[in-house]
């Protein structure tokens, strides 16, 4: 049984601070603690704006456990990205996703999981879409071949259709947000100044929380965030950091997506720091992933594909979230896949064989969920 651990979180790609995220930890929690018939209490911020953490402290019939966690958000990389007019951001988006193609992952996308290939399609087909139907409006009174004076109301008309409707129609599938999100992609591959700042800072902060007393050491990461995990882990060991002398770290992605960004030609530093992760004696990796989930590519091994086929091999370990949720639950979000993919993070209905707040607050080391059996929960 864990009495003391200290956690590292690294949120997806997602427009909330550190004390958004823990809000919504909270609340997850509180749904834990129901399905669980335990006590999960999640305390207010604690320390500096940079250097914030916040507590867990979580009992049972016969355990109690205090966990430390640190949110190592990426929000003002996202704010950074999305400042600027729409048609910026779109500008900036399809040049990310030219990027993509030139540096051949999204052909890779589509030969190992090809429905991920889709999810990197979407922002731009449905964009696409739209200035095809606007274009078509502006055009219609040439299709009926009236006065070429009619094209001086036909086209505000079809501007207005896409930047008014379409758009706005966008904005309820985060059309624009996941243009940001290719962009960051990007960026990261690159290893641009602005990431590269983020990550030697998220890696001073990371060193300082390591070398706190504890049971258990955990780094977790969803989606996006798996591949700012590693690469500040990766940075750790780069530096041959004290932090892992004698103790072992247990290393958790969860729809990790850090092929998203490895599979680019230009991702040396960051496919250098996978290898580097994955081949370290004292941390202990596993990858969970669902099948319901289109936003990560389902049953690759990142290490392999990243360029080390000859190095250990984080385990895979798969969930499906109809276990853990109600049914009316699941058949509501079951087509979100935005919803859907960020279940790993959120609250439970039932009890399973995975749950978040479980897992990085209650009494069992981390490391044996990497046997869990989705259908059946722990026991402890």
């Amino acid at each position: 049984m864990i009495q003391r651990r200290v956690v590292l979180h690294f949120p997806g790609f997602e427009p909330l601070d550190a004390e958004a995220h823990r809000q919504r930890y909270k609340r997850s929690a509180a749904q834990a603690a129901r399905v669980w018939e335990s006590r999960f209490d999640v305390g207010a911020m604690l320390g500096a704006p940079d250097d914030g953490h916040f507590l867990v402290d979580a009992g049972g019939e016969a355990w109690a456990t205090r966990s430390e966690i640190h949110i190592h958000d990426h929000n003002d990389l996202i704010a950074s990205l999305r400042q600027g007019s729409v048609w910026r951001q779109m500008a900036a988006g399809f040049g990310a996703g030219a990027a993509i193609l030139r540096q051949g992952a999204a052909f890779a996308y589509f030969r190992h999981a090809w429905r991920f290939g889709l999810f990197f399609l979407f922002p731009y087909l449905f964009i696409a879409l739209g200035m095809a139907l606007g274009l078509a409006v502006a055009a219609v009174p040439l299709a009926i071949h009236l006065h070429p004076l009619w094209l001086i109301p036909s086209i505000p008309i079809g501007y207005a259709m896409f930047r008014y409707g379409w758009m706005r129609l966008s904005d309820r599938y985060h059309v624009v947000h996941l243009l940001a999100d290719w962009r960051l992609a990007v960026a990261i591959a690159e290893n641009r100044p602005d990431v590269a700042a983020w990550i030697e800072r998220e890696t001073d902060r990371a060193e300082r929380a390591l070398v706190r007393s504890a049971d258990e050491i955990l780094v977790t990461s969803h989606s996006m965030g798996a591949s700012l995990a590693l690469s500040v882990i990766g940075r750790l060991v780069e530096r041959n950091s004290p932090v892992f002398a004698g103790r072992r770290i247990t290393f958790v992605t969860l729809g990790g997506a850090a092929l998203q960004c490895s599979l680019l030609s230009s991702a040396r530093a960051l496919r250098r720091r996978i290898g580097l992760v994955a081949r370290h004696s004292e941390i202990d990796w596993f990858d969970i992933q669902c099948l319901t989930d289109p936003i990560h590519l389902y049953k690759c091994h990142t290490v392999a594909l990243s360029g080390h086929p000859d190095a250990p091999q984080p385990k895979l370990v798969f969930v499906r979230f109809k276990h853990a949720m109600s049914e009316e639950r699941y058949q509501k979000n079951r087509r979100d896949f935005l919803r859907m993919h960020r279940q790993y993070v959120l609250g439970p209905d039932l009890k399973s064989g995975f749950d978040f707040t479980l897992m990085t607050a209650g009494p069992l080391p981390a490391l044996s969920f990497s046997t869990l059996h989705s259908a059946h929960a722990p026991l402890f």
